[in-house]
Parts: structure tokens; sequence; C-alpha cells
């Protein structure tokens, strides 16, 4: 019961919504902090900082031997993160693959995976030692740059940050995505961030539009070509949020007997090789790519993808910009340079505020490394000092240290001595105590001084403080920028892409099929150029009402007679030899219309429209073509009207014969061309009269039309003619009872 009482005080009443929002958030600030985001100063995340310091505490600089991975590993998770090997190893293994990092951080010794996508072997296999970018970062660290932290279980320290002389965050960039937020910054060339950091020093007022000068863009390990215009560049990184458009790299090889095939020397940033070339593999099996042929890899230490077209008359930039839009050899890269600053907030930076706020980190580490210099100096002059005392007194301090019994505090009582300076004497070596000796005295404490003042100078005057960074600016870029091989540009920023236009024929696949379409509506497309005869089967109490020869790449226009024209590509039918299906499955044409007319699109061709009381104008073929499943409106009808006819405007002379079996012929010319409406009266009729056929022709090559089992041609024409909207009279002699031109 005691024991209950006691725990009883320590109880407390608390609504479980508020324990639990409150442990989520801890939990969210945790992620945010120590796992997700990088410190914008250093551009590093916990576990990628404690595996840097690790490798430094086991002293793997560039020029000493490799050691295991796992003994590195195991240093990282004993005494400074504690979470599992394999994310530790996982994240060391990045460090080192130098197409995922700019500028990788740790050189690798084995397999540490590959741009296909292959995984890195076991750490128990693989060796590692620090690379001369990652010295850089940790540049100064004994030297009181930053603060020491305890690490999780209080045994030993570690750096809260970097000094960092090399800008990181910008150079490498960095991914992680946490609660509620998330971060994905690009890797950029290092030699442009240094002469970007070099203006702002000099200009701090100026705006990110003037450091884009400098910055072009991202630089990505595995090179690609940003196809993003400068302005949008600007907007991305004025507001620190943006998608940046990248594509592969490509070149044209050409091949004998006027063949070529396109090479793939570059590919996106972040993707797999492998996964790449298995999904364009993939869209040509499924005929998604059909003036593709083949894809090979044929990669080496470089990357080299063959992409083999379907012919020699395929355009190149055209393949490419189809395969750009429908694989991932173009992708965005969306940039969100959400960071920790010095206070561990999160924010989303703008460029400037990246770069500035990595210029104050240094002008920090500056500072603290002179005074901890000057602390230095001054420990030293201290006992220097004492030194010269002794020397000058040499005898004396002989004598108190051979006959005195406290030879310490008669050595502070006799020269006004600090406890340092005295220590210091009893401690020089009797090999010391020659003129050499003190000349070498006097020269290392005048070198002292002047470097004292120097310091001192540095820490009141913060235009020398920004002229020494920039100095340590200029060293950096000379080691790592431009005219090295690491930091040579590797992507190119080339603009806006022109855009492309990908006929449709590039998409499909070009073979000859038939379309038919029967009286009640079933539509089908046969394979090849089939005989359109009573070979061809139907539906019991159905037949043929129209049938084309096309290719699978034509658009085949279908007028219907409630006035609307529906489009639909050739390779979209059913196929086979079956009745095929419903064309009311393909566009959205009401139960009580029909299809009036069935035909090839042409582009730049003129077609006449008719409707059943004789009105029609002229129109455009492509103003015909519908996108959607609706059609396009072309002929606007009255009360009791319907659409009729659909046909070619090919000649000089219109001739059109009513139901009444009344012929009239006038000139082309009367006809009104249109894109939609409800056109003008080409004949007239009595109520309850409409057109029965209608034909344009040459006036000079007669009137054709069928008699007596053949075709005969009318030239003598005079009695006919007429203008439009007369009524017309008898047809010649002979002329088909049908009323029909054909």
């Amino acid at each position: 019961m005691t024991d209950v009482a006691e725990n009883s005080e320590r109880i407390q009443n608390k609504a479980f919504k508020d324990i639990l929002s409150q442990g989520y958030l801890s939990y969210s600030l945790s992620v945010i902090a120590d796992r997700a985001l990088p410190d914008v100063r250093d551009g590093l995340k916990p576990v990628h900082r404690r595996i840097l310091y690790a490798m430094k505490d086991l002293q793997l600089n560039p020029q000493s031997g490799f050691k295991k991975s796992a003994r590195v590993v195991g240093d990282v998770i004993g005494k400074y993160h504690p979470h599992g090997d394999v994310a530790v190893y996982d994240a060391m293994v990045r460090m080192a693959q130098d197409f995922a990092e700019r500028y990788p951080l740790v050189d690798g010794q084995g397999n540490f995976g590959n741009i296909d996508g292959d995984g890195a072997a076991a750490m128990r296999y693989t060796e590692a030692r620090l690379t001369d970018v990652a010295v850089a970062i940790m540049d100064g660290l004994e030297d009181g740059t930053v603060d020491f932290v305890p690490t999780y279980d209080g045994d030993n320290n570690e750096p809260a940050v970097m000094p960092c002389a090399f800008p990181n965050l910008l150079a490498n960039g960095s991914s992680g995505i946490a609660v509620g937020m998330a971060t994905n910054i690009p890797p950029h060339n290092v030699g442009e961030i240094s002469d970007a950091l070099q203006f702002l020093i000099k200009n701090p007022e100026c705006s990110v539009a003037d450091l884009m000068n400098f910055i072009k863009g991202p630089d990505f390990p595995t090179g690609g070509e940003i196809v993003e215009t400068p302005e949008t560049l600007v907007q991305v990184y004025e507001t620190g949020r943006g998608a940046i458009k990248i594509r592969a790299r490509w070149e044209k090889e050409e091949l004998s007997h006027g063949l070529y095939q396109i090479i793939v020397t570059e590919i996106p940033y972040g993707i797999k090789k492998n996964d790449l070339i298995k999904k364009i593999s993939d869209l040509i099996l499924d005929k998604k790519l059909p003036f593709l042929n083949d894809i090979r890899d044929e990669s080496a230490e470089t990357v080299r993808i063959v992409l083999e077209p379907r012919n020699r008359n395929i355009d190149p930039a055209v393949l490419m910009n189809h395969l750009f839009k429908t694989t991932d050899l173009q992708m965005n890269f969306n940039l969100n340079m959400n960071v920790l600053d010095k206070d561990h907030v999160p924010s989303v930076m703008s460029l400037k505020q990246v770069l500035r706020a990595f210029l104050n980190h240094r002008q920090d580490v500056l500072i603290r490394r002179s005074r901890f210099r000057l602390d230095k100096i001054s420990a030293r002059m201290e006992i220097l000092k004492g030194l010269m005392i002794a020397y000058l007194n040499l005898d004396e301090v002989i004598r108190i240290i051979r006959e005195e019994d406290d030879a310490k505090a008669s050595l502070i009582k006799a020269f006004k001595l600090t406890e340092v300076q005295a220590e210091a004497i009893l401690n020089m070596r009797l090999r010391s105590l020659r003129k050499l000796e003190e000349m070498q005295l006097k020269a290392e404490l005048n070198a002292l001084q002047e470097e004292e003042a120097g310091l001192e100078a540095l820490l009141k005057d913060e235009a020398l403080r920004w002229k020494k960074i920039s100095a340590e600016i200029a060293v950096m870029k000379k080691k790592f920028g431009q005219d090295t091989v690491l930091g040579k540009r590797r992507t190119l920023v080339s603009g806006a892409a022109e855009e492309v236009e990908v006929p449709l024929e590039a998409l499909i696949e070009k073979e000859p099929v038939t379309v038919i379409l029967s009286e009640k509506g079933w539509i089908r497309a046969m394979k090849g150029h089939v005989d359109i005869d009573d070979t061809v089967k139907f539906k019991e109490g159905d037949k043929l009402q129209f049938g084309l020869h096309v290719q699978t790449t034509d658009k085949i226009l279908f007028f219907a007679s409630n006035g609307r024209c529906y489009t639909l590509v050739a390779d979209k039918l059913p196929r086979g030899r079956g009745f095929g299906e419903p064309l009311r499955l393909s566009v959205d044409l009401p139960e009580e219309d029909e299809i009036v007319s069935m035909s090839i699109f042409v582009p730049g061709r003129k077609r006449l429209v008719v409707s059943k009381k004789g009105k029609g104008f002229v129109i455009k073929e492509d103003d015909l073509t519908a996108q959607t499943r609706n059609g396009r409106i072309i002929l606007n009808l009255a009360d009791g009207d319907r659409a009729r006819f659909l046909i070619p405007f090919e000649g000089d002379t219109v001739a059109i014969v009513g139901e009444n079996r009344k012929l009239l012929l006038f000139s082309a010319s009367e006809i009104s061309e249109m894109s939609r409406g409800q056109g003008v009266c080409l004949q007239k009729y009595p109520d309850g009269v409409g057109v029965a056929d209608i034909k344009v022709f040459n006036k000079e090559d007669g009137l054709a039309y069928p008699c007596g089992g053949g075709t005969r041609v009318e030239t003598n024409l005079v009695g006919w003619f007429g203008k439009r909207a007369q009524v017309g009279k008898m047809p010649p002699v002979g002329f088909p009872k049908s009323n029909r031109f054909i």
C-alpha cells in the first residue's frame, strides 16, 4: 500500500489526445532535425556527419591506406549513431558513388554499386577512406571552430556542425522526407558556386538573378541536359521550389547504306539504367513505340545505349521527342531547398539565402579559429617570456634549482614568474641551454607577436575577414573548380527545348486495313485490303453500308444525320474477321441518328456539306476533325431537316437532283465557304421533297451517270444550267430512275 501511495503522487491526469499530440510532435521534430533535413551550413545530415567524423578519428585520410567498411560502420554505430548498421552502410555507400554524389566524400575500394541499379557488396568486402572534399569539409575541426556535443551515451563528443571550407549543400545536394515536409536539392558546380560567393561578398544587396549569371543551374554527376528557360530557373531559385526539366543527351551515329542509330550517352540523374532500358523494351514489345525497332546496352565505363529506329526515314528529332514524352529519358527534378538554419529551424530558402548562410558560417568559423589561435599564441608567449628570463639569469636559475628545496616557489618569487612559466623552466632540458636556442626563442616570440597583431586586427575589421574568406574560396576553387577533372561542368544548360511535333504516323505502325461499316452501325477493321464483296459476312438482317481501303495511320471521318462529324483513327477500330462492334461504343451517336458518310481525312481538301432540304456550304476538311467522342457540330439543322451528304468539293460545276426528279446545274463558285452553319439553298423543292443526290465535276469533262449497264457522259448541258436555288428541269433521257449519279 505504501508503494501505491507513493506512485499515486506521480500520476498525472491528462487527455489521451494531448499525450498523443505531444509524443507525435517530439517524434516529428526528431525526424526533421536528426534524420531528414540537412544543415544549411555544412549540407550534412547527422548520419553523414558522424560517418565522416568516425573516419577522421580512424585517420582514414586520402594519403593513408583503406580500411574495411565494416570497421567504419562499427565505430559509427558504436560511438555516435545509435541506429542499424544497414542504414549507416547505405548512407556511406551513397557518399562513395560518383554517379550519386557530384563530389564524393568517401573514396571506396571494391563494389559500391553502379548506375545500372546493382547494389554494393557487403560491408565486410569493401574498403574506404576519405576524399579531399571530405577533408576540406572537416578542415579546422581541431581549431575550436565549431561546438562539440556529447554523443548519445555521453562517453564521447561529436561536432554539432562541420567547419566546411567546401560549399557542400549546393555542391552535392541533398534529399529526404520528414514529417509533413521534404527536401530535394540538386548538386551544382563548385566553380560556379565559388564565383557566386565572391560576387555576393562584394555585392551583398545583389538579387538571385544576378547570382544566376554565375550559377547556370544544377550540375548532375550523370550529366544530361537541362531544358528550361533562364526565367524559369531564376523563378525556381528565388522561391526555393519548382520543377527543373532534365533529359538525356544523345547523338546520331551514321551507318552504311543511309542507315543510322541513336546513341544515348548521358541519362537523367537518379534513373537506374537497367530499369530505363527494360521499360523502353516493354514499350517496344507492346507496340507503343512502333518507330523504334530495338534497344541495346553497350555501356562500359561510360553510358552507351543504342536505339535502333524501325526505318531510316524516321526523323531522329521526332523519335527522341516522343521518347522524352513517354519514357524516363526526360524527367522533372522537383527542387525544394528546405533546410535547417543555424538555430535548427526548418525553412525553404532561396539561392541567395543558402549562399549567405554559408558565408556567415565561414565568418563564424574564421572568428572562432582566430580566437582559438590567439589563446594558443598567448599561452605560448607566456612560456617564451619565462624562458627568456631564465636565459638572462641562467646562473641564478641553476643555483635555485640546485640549492632550494622548493625550486618552483623560489623561481616565482625571485623573477615574478607565473606558475606556467616556472613549470616550463623546470621542464627545460639541459641541452637547450645554448646561445642558439636563445636566438630561436627570440625569433619565435617575434613571429608570434606579429601573428597576434594580425589576428587582433582581423577580429576588429570585418572587411579584412571577408578578404580572408574570399582568399579561402579562391583556393577552394583552384582545387575543385572547372579547371579540374572533377570540377568540369557535366550537365548542359541549353534553355527551353524546341517542341518537335510528332506526326500520327510516327506513333502507329502503318499497315493496310479494310474498314467495314454495316447498315446497323457495326464497324470493324479487317487486316489487309480485301475485296468488299459478298465474301464479307454480316449478322443476319444486316448488310454493308460503307467500305474503305485505308492505312492504320489514317483518320476516318464519320458524318452523321444530326450534322455532327466524328473522327476515329483506323488503328483504334476493332480488328479481326468477326462482326466488329457497334460504332456507338466509340462515338456518342444518338440512337435516332445514323452515319450518312464515311471517308478518309485528307488535310487541305475541301468538302461540300448538304442537308436533306437542299441547304449546304463548302468546308475545309481540317475543320471536320474532332478530338472527343461528341464529335464536332458542322451543319446547323432546321426543324425536320437532316444531314444528307459530305462529298469532295473538286470541280467547277455542281449537279444536284431532287427526289422530284428535277436536275439543276450551277457554278460551284456560288456556294459559300464556312466552318459551321446552315448553309445556302442549293435547289428549291416543294414541301415533302428533298435532295436525292449531288455531285461536283468539271464542266469541260461532262456529267457522267449510269446508263444502260454502262456510263454515259453528257456534254451538252446548256438546258440544265441555271442559278443556285432554282427548281431545275427533268434530267436527260436515260438518266437513272434512282435519281443517283453513281
